[in-house]
């Protein structure tokens, strides 16, 4: 089996960042993501999705380091600031490489 290397970057933040999280990352080269509706608990405290304003998602990217690595740092330095956002990678080997 070709397996290929790349990285899985997953942006926990609050949901009125979604629409604008999903240009970005299409701005800075990503084929393509997945955004979950998720609830838990941070240093900034327990965000149990109850109301609007109270929603977290989860986007999922997988994508080249490089890719990855840009719109981290361009989400933390638009986002970070002003949002509850938690951001990790993970490397990851996927088939059909073109997708990503």
């Amino acid at each position: 089996m070709n397996k290929h290397a790349k990285t899985l970057l997953v942006i926990n933040a609050e949901a009125v960042l979604e629409k604008n999280l999903s240009r970005d990352v299409r701005e800075r080269g990503a084929q393509g993501w997945t955004v979950t509706e998720v609830h838990g608990a941070s240093l900034e405290g327990v965000r149990e999705g109850a109301w609007e304003a109270d929603r977290t998602i989860e986007m999922k990217v997988i994508c080249d380091e490089a890719v990855a690595d840009a719109i981290a740092e361009h989400v933390l330095a638009t986002y970070a600031p002003h949002y509850s956002v938690a951001l990790w990678f993970t490397p990851v080997q996927v088939l059909r490489p073109e997708r990503y």
